[in-house]
């Protein structure tokens, strides 16, 4: 057995997303000698961000109140327009927006790179002293004699698939803190441990989660409206939790996604398919004929709402972020609620650290969280993905709208709607009819394996896979008679196929292609899938989604 180097931080970081970078630079802001590591399993800061993005500046102007003059990218574009649509498979219905609660506005927003404002946010950090490796995804929580989190441990490189080192073998490094942050995003491998270790879960609801899918495209410019925002719901989902948006961004750009509950019931159902039906409605199609596709990528997204989040603190470690689940589903925005609960845990870890405290439970996190701002704004919206989740799309938008009018008001009635698990709510193949999907055109509708391309995926193929089976029997045995082997058609990127071997079938994990949404983890009904972290660097390189 190799012996791992180690080195001693106050604070590790795990994650260089927004909540991670702007828990570090809190931290540094208040306590310039507290000495700060974050780690990031892509390639680069950013490598691996992925969102819409329109995002509310509430909590960047509170961390870095200058940051429009110090040229952050995301000052590039405000939002000057606020559409929402209900389509139907030849129309399209605009909402008014006198109609919608106060909360959805996006007055004041800016749309843009959320890769670009990691990018930025970790130079900021990076200025302030903190330490910053990309490269080096963290593959192991590391625990103290008492139970307590000791920091983390990164993966092993140069491991060859069968598990014998190749000559260029280097052991993890361990990173040990007086405090260990989680800011790994929605379903994080090691987020996921920790808070089974520690049931973080014993008080909320599951969490819930979506898939979402974006694209770049270089349009043409007579039909590009810097600063126009647009969401959709209704076509192509019929009863499935979903909708999807286009922001018109900077340099003729437009950015545009679907996202997918993933509790649907169809195990038929594809939601790549589904996305390039949505592309294929008349109202999006206009947008982009004429255009490029530069870009592609998708990943999963924390749905649950405020009676999703966990326990945040615990024995010398937090989470934050996308981690903890602090989205807000209606206005499909997180990073600001990510931002402001990595404040808040900073905030917490300098006052311990400053009385000379480690390993215990940042004790003052959880209170000042539900305190904040954070808490109002989610508990506003608490039923509001469940209640589209129970009623569908039409009646559920009208309770959705109508519980968060009365929240706002301060009438709201004082309960919140439950969650099923997403991997247990899908039907047998028997029950439900499969969906008929055309062919793609090649012009604003494609296939799976040429976006996977665009991701700019890589990974070295002589390594140990990272989608690991708990049972190699369960996806013919289980999967395949009784859901069709959903597995198939849930993934973005084409990881799972079943094959024929000698008359029998087999399921083909091509883990080369892996953009890292996690899908499988939360979906796989039986959830024998896990996945866990490849060699660090590996996966998609986004350049500005």
């Amino acid at each position: 057995m190799t012996t791992r180097e180690s080195m001693p931080y106050d604070l590790v970081i795990v994650g260089a997303g927004p909540a991670g970078l702007s828990a570090a630079i809190r931290v540094k802001q208040q306590s310039p000698d507290t000495s700060v590591c974050v780690l990031e399993k892509g390639s680069e800061v950013g490598a691996h961000i992925l969102s819409g993005a329109v995002i509310d500046p509430v909590s960047l102007d509170e961390l870095i109140p200058d940051w429009r003059e110090k040229g952050c990218p995301l000052a590039e574009v405000p939002v000057t327009e606020n559409h929402h649509w209900f389509l139907s498979a030849s129309a399209r219905t605009e909402m008014p927006h006198w109609l919608m609660p106060p909360l959805m506005s996006n007055k004041g927003a800016y749309t843009g790179s959320l890769a670009n404002l990691c990018r930025w946010l970790g130079a900021q950090a990076e200025e302030l002293g903190v330490e910053i490796f990309p490269g080096f995804a963290a593959a192991e929580v590391l625990f103290h004699d008492d139970g307590s989190v000791k920091g983390v441990a990164t993966g092993d490189m140069g491991v060859a698939r069968d598990g014998t080192f190749k000559p260029d073998h280097q052991p993890g490094l361990e990173l040990h803190a007086r405090y260990t942050f989680f800011a790994e995003g929605a379903r994080g491998s090691l987020t996921k441990e920790v808070k089974r270790i520690f049931d973080l879960e014993r008080d909320c609801q599951p969490q819930v989660y979506g898939l979402g899918f974006k694209e770049l495209w270089d349009v043409d410019p007579a039909r590009h409206h810097p600063g126009r925002v647009i969401h959709t719901q209704g076509f192509p989902l019929k009863q499935e939790v979903g909708g999807g948006f286009l922001y018109h961004q900077a340099n003729h750009q437009v950015a545009l996604g679907f996202v997918v509950g993933l509790g649907y019931r169809n195990p038929h159902l594809s939601p790549f398919h589904e996305f390039q039906r949505w592309k294929s409605h008349a109202a999006i199609r206009e947008v982009l004929e004429g255009g490029r596709r530069v870009s592609y990528g998708a990943r999963a997204i924390n749905e649950g709402g405020w009676q999703s989040v966990p326990t945040l603190a615990f024995p010398g470690g937090a989470l934050i972020g996308c981690s903890a689940g602090f989205v807000n589903v209606p206005r499909i925005k997180g990073t600001h609620t990510a931002i402001k609960s990595a404040m808040l845990a900073a905030d917490a870890a300098v006052a311990a650290l400053a009385a000379g405290r480690g390993g215990d439970v940042l004790a003052d996190y959880q209170p000042a969280v539900e305190a904040s701002w954070i808490a109002t704004e989610l508990k506003t919206v608490r039923n509001a993905e469940p209640a589209v989740a129970k009623a569908g799309p039409l009646v559920g938008t009208i309770w959705a709208g109508a519980d968060m009018w009365m929240r706002q008001l301060k009438l709201g009635l004082p309960y919140s709607l439950k969650h099923r698990p997403d991997h247990s709510t899908l039907w047998r193949r028997d029950m439900v009819p499969a969906p008929t999907y055309p062919k793609p055109d090649g012009v604003v509708t494609f296939d799976r394996l040429s976006s996977v391309f665009l991701s700019n995926v890589n990974h070295e193929e002589d390594q140990p896979i990272h989608l690991t089976l708990k049972d190699a029997e369960t996806p013919t045995a289980v999967n395949l008679p009784l859901y069709d082997g959903p597995e198939q058609r849930y993934c973005p990127a084409g990881v799972y196929e079943y094959v024929d071997m000698n008359g029998a079938p087999r399921l083909q994990i091509n883990a080369q292609n892996c953009i890292h949404c996690k899908s499988c983890d939360i979906k796989d009904p039986t959830q024998n899938i896990n996945w866990v972290v490849p060699e660090g660097g590996g996966g998609p390189n986004y350049p500005n989604m």
